[in-house]
């Protein structure tokens, strides 16, 4: 027999080819740490994509001009920002949304598209007068769009000036106009003072520029600055239509505060019509009262002139002296006591009277009154009150509705009377009914289910972008990255001997087990057996038993009577 060497004649196995490389276990090792890099990477950007932040839009409808500049901006504060579709938005992180507004609003940004006066430093060189003016008007069209803008209730507001050549001629000569555009803010409306102050803004600030000529147009087409609503009521003035109103909101307050403990907050209704005079009184009045009795009167002046003499006597001295008139008399209010006595000593030896005149001055009584009444007087309040029937409970919890008593009608009537000011001189009314209120209609709201409600719905997308992530990561972990990492350290080879130690010895308790089962099988067919067995005997002796009864009882039936009647006398 040849004892050549066999081993030299067995052939290498061959080793596996995979791509046109050969499977070497170096090579083998480099694709396995390629695939478990790149396993890695799948699920490093498998996380990455469920941590992926959500973007909303900061700014839409912008401009070019301001797009560059918002862009610019948010590359400077480090804010991470995309495009949208069609590139009409700039999306930034839904968490940073209001912080990037607030600092884009620090710089002024969007500016909205209007420019001001800035248009005027990039003047090229050579520009001619037309473009130049042009400029001009644009920048003042800006700057008034600007300045509208800075009313609360204005969102956008756009400008056209039509101002025409100046011409040297006078006949020639034509006015400018304005038209305003404004864009409102929903639900927002203004009223005819700010309007008349827009156009009044806009006519201060073009030379030549009357009221009259600014147009002012809202977003809807409704013309705000019609002069028909303008002249309606020159002397209409929205502060003291304020005031009323004001006036009127405190006045039915005060009752409803009132009434409400007795009745119920929901269960009184009050209005108030307030009519106010805001004029302006002056009153000057100079009044001269009668004179009182003289005894009572005050004397101001008091003078007697008497002449003594006999008659168709001349007297005097002849010449110029006699002819002049007698100088006025004086007397004084009280005559000392020895002058009136020497006057009726003389009076006894004077000649007979003559003549006597006496002159007396009165104080007179006037009064002057200035009175000036200021505005905003109360003329007349009318006042309606309107209370629901009262609410009571029975013993058995039942809810009854009844009129009000004529004493609790008073007693709220008296409480709505103090509590307004009520002045019957005045001319106020009050009127109080009580009467069923109409139950509110029940407004039906339609239960939106819970997965239809928008929040549950994000918080679902955010939840199931979380769990599809792990899920993924867990499944690419498990059947790829765990193999490929185990086949590079050389654990996969370990796990197979441990893996056929334990097969092995599984067969052996499974083969152990089967024996045993069977022995055991075994014995319950022997006990099987003898149990039939012991059975069979047992049956045969009972049937041998019952035939030899069967024939005592044909042969000698007296026997058997004897034993069961021997039975049933036991018994």
């Amino acid at each position: 027999m040849a004892t050549v060497n066999d081993a030299a004649l067995i052939e290498p196995a061959p080793v596996p080819v995979v791509f046109g490389i050969p499977q070497t276990p170096g090579v083998r090792t480099i694709m396995l740490s390629i695939g478990a890099a790149i396993t890695i990477a799948i699920m490093a950007g498998i996380w990455m994509w469920s941590q992926a932040p959500d973007y909303r839009v900061l700014f839409s409808n912008f401009n070019d001009r301001d797009g560059g500049a918002i862009v610019a901006s948010l590359q400077q504060l480090n804010i991470p920002y995309k495009y949208s579709d069609g590139g009409s938005a700039i999306l930034v992180p839904a968490n940073q949304v209001h912080d990037a507004r607030l600092k884009l609003a620090s710089q002024g940004l969007p500016k909205g598209g209007n420019v001001g006066f800035e248009l005027m430093e990039n003047q090229k060189l050579g520009i001619s007068q037309f473009l130049e003016q042009v400029n001009f008007q644009r920048a003042l069209e800006g700057e008034l769009a600007r300045s509208i803008q800075a009313v609360s209730a204005v969102q956008t507001a756009r400008v056209h000036l039509a101002i025409p050549k100046a011409s040297v001629f006078v006949r020639e000569q034509q006015k400018p106009t304005a038209s305003v555009l404004l864009n409102l803010y929903p639900s927002r409306v203004l009223d005819q003072q700010q309007v008349s102050a827009i156009i009044h803004l806009v006519a201060s600030s073009i030379p030549e520029l009357s009221a009259k000529n600014v147009t002012i147009v809202d977003q809807n087409g409704n013309l705000l600055s019609d002069p028909s609503k303008q002249n309606a009521n020159p002397n209409l003035d929205p502060t003291q239509l304020k005031y009323v109103q004001e006036y009127q909101m405190g006045v039915v307050k005060k009752i409803e505060s009132i009434i409400s403990p007795i009745v119920g907050a929901q269960n009184v209704r009050a209005e108030a019509s307030a009519d106010i005079d805001f004029s302006r009184t002056e009153q000057a009045a100079e009044i001269y009262r009668p004179n009182t009795p003289p005894e009572a009167s005050s004397i101001r002046s008091q003078q007697t002139s008497e002449s003594y003499g006999k008659p168709n006597t001349a007297s005097g001295v002849p010449g110029a002296l006699s002819n002049q008139p007698p100088a006025p008399a004086t007397a004084p209010l009280t005559t000392p006591a020895n002058a009136a006595s020497g006057a009726a000593t003389s009076a006894a030896s004077a000649p007979a009277l003559t003549q006597k005149d006496a002159t007396v001055n009165y104080e007179v009584d006037k009064t002057i009154k200035y009175t000036q009444q200021g505005m905003g007087g109360l003329k007349r309040l009318s006042v309606a009150v309107v209370v629901n029937y009262k609410s009571e409970v029975d013993k058995n919890g039942k809810t009854t509705t009844r009129p009000l008593t004529d004493i609790e009608k008073n007693q709220i009537t008296d409480l709505a009377r103090e509590a307004m000011g009520f002045s019957k001189e005045r001319g106020d009314t009050l009127n109080v009914v009580n009467t069923p209120f109409a139950a509110p209609e029940k407004v039906v709201s339609e239960d939106i289910p819970l997965w239809k409600q928008a929040d549950v719905i994000q918080t679902a997308k955010e939840f199931g972008k979380y769990l599809i992530g792990l899920l993924a990561m867990f499944y690419i972990f498990k059947n790829y990255l765990k193999p490929t990492l185990n086949k590079i350290t050389g654990k996969d080879q370990e796990k197979t001997a441990e893996e056929k130690k334990k097969e092995e010895e599984e067969k052996i308790a499974l083969e152990k087990a089967q024996q045993e089962a069977d022995d055991e099988e075994g014995a319950i067919v022997e006990l099987e057996g003898q149990v039939d067995a012991q059975g069979h005997k047992q049956l045969s002796t009972y049937e041998i038993n019952l035939d030899m009864a069967k024939q005592l009882a044909a042969t000698d039936p007296k026997i058997v009577a004897n034993v069961i009647k021997t039975w049933v006398s036991n018994e």
